[in-house]
C-alpha cells in the first residue's frame, strides 16, 4: 500500500469482505456496506481482486489501509488479497468473534458486532 499520488489530499481506506452463500458471509458483508456507509472504510470489489482487474487493484495498491473481513476460518477474503500480493493489512474474523458458520443469523446485532470489531480496530 502506498501514498496516494492524486490531488484529493488523502489515500482511501477500503474493506473487503467475505461475501459468501453462508449466513457469516452475510453478515461480513453486510457489515461492510455499513462501515461503507457510515463512512469510515470504503467497500471495494474482492472479486476484482481476484479476477486481476487492473483498475480495481491500482486502486488497491493506492489505500492508505485495507481491512479484511473474514466470515469462516476459510479465510478466503485474506487469502484473496494475499494472492493478488497484498500484505500488511488488517484482518477481523467472525469465527474469532464467536460467530460460527450455520449459527451466525445476520441479525442487526451481529452486522453491528461486526461493525464495532472494525471500527475499534481502527482506532488502534
Amino acid at each position: 500500500m502506498s501514498k496516494c499520488d492524486c490531488a484529493c489530499g488523502a489515500a482511501p481506506k477500503f474493506v473487503f469482505s467475505c461475501s459468501g452463500a453462508a449466513d457469516v458471509g452475510e453478515v461480513a458483508d453486510q457489515a461492510a456496506r455499513l462501515l461503507s456507509r457510515e463512512g469510515s472504510l470504503k467497500m471495494f470489489c474482492l472479486a476484482g481482486i481476484g479476477g486481476r482487474v487492473s483498475g480495481i487493484v491500482k486502486s488497491a495498491e493506492a489505500a492508505s489501509r485495507i481491512v479484511a473481513i473474514d466470515g469462516c476460518p476459510l479465510n478466503c477474503a485474506s487469502k484473496t488479497l494475499e494472492e493478488a500480493g497484498f500484505s500488511g493489512f488488517d484482518t477481523v474474523r467472525l469465527d474469532a468473534m464467536g460467530l460460527s458458520k450455520g449459527e451466525a443469523q445476520a441479525s442487526p446485532e451481529n452486522i453491528r458486532l461486526v461493525a464495532d470489531a472494525v471500527t475499534r480496530l481502527l482506532k488502534g
